[in-house]
């Protein structure tokens, strides 16, 4: 495999994780009004109107205007702050598999709320080390499950550990059981 081979790979790789985060983008979120907006219109399709108190379901990348704006917030039951990312590092630390997660996005989800959390210690709503707390403990995450996929990368994966990863994890997974085994190989074979 030469320096052009390593290239491609990793094109692709990187065109899927941007396509898995375009997918979380487009998935639907509960938010919660918290400030009277008037209906509007834009490029064909309208928002709102919003009233103060209510719920409404929204596409990701549609209601992050209007979070920005303080017109909506996250809904509490789709929150993602630091304390729940501790958990998540917590219960991947604690089990030697990869733990299988409601959403296989999850990772998506927590890389763009992070946004938010970012946007509440700018605003001295929150105090600053919990914003480094939760990136601490998504680090925590990555690393943790990617030591996983790399002991999983050198075997084949089963119908269950399939299950457990999420789908950016499971085009990584492809991409190392590939090079690990060309690898391994390479420097077991006599020649």
């Amino acid at each position: 495999m030469v320096y052009s081979d390593f290239k491609i790979i990793e094109n692709q790789l990187m065109d899927s994780l941007i396509r898995f985060n375009f997918i979380f983008k487009n998935q639907y979120i509960n938010t919660e009004c918290i400030s009277n907006f008037e209906k509007f219109s834009l490029m064909g399709d309208s928002y709102g109107p919003f009233e103060k108190g209510k719920t409404y379901k929204l596409r990701f990348f549609e209601a992050l205007p209007f979070i920005k704006s303080k017109v909506l917030k996250v809904a509490s039951e789709e929150k993602c702050d630091n304390v729940d990312v501790q958990r998540y590092a917590i219960s991947e630390r604690d089990d030697q598999k990869l733990n299988m997660r409601e959403n296989r996005l999850f990772l998506n989800k927590i890389k763009e709320f992070k946004l938010f959390i970012e946007s509440d210690v700018q605003e001295n709503k929150k105090p600053k080390i919990d914003l480094d707390r939760y990136i601490s403990y998504f680090v925590n995450i990555i690393d943790s499950r990617l030591l996983k996929l790399l002991r999983l990368a050198r075997s084949e994966l089963s119908l269950d550990d399939e299950r457990r990863i999420t789908n950016s994890e499971k085009i990584l997974y492809e991409k190392l059981s590939i090079l690990i085994n060309q690898w391994r190989t390479f420097l077991l074979n006599k020649e």
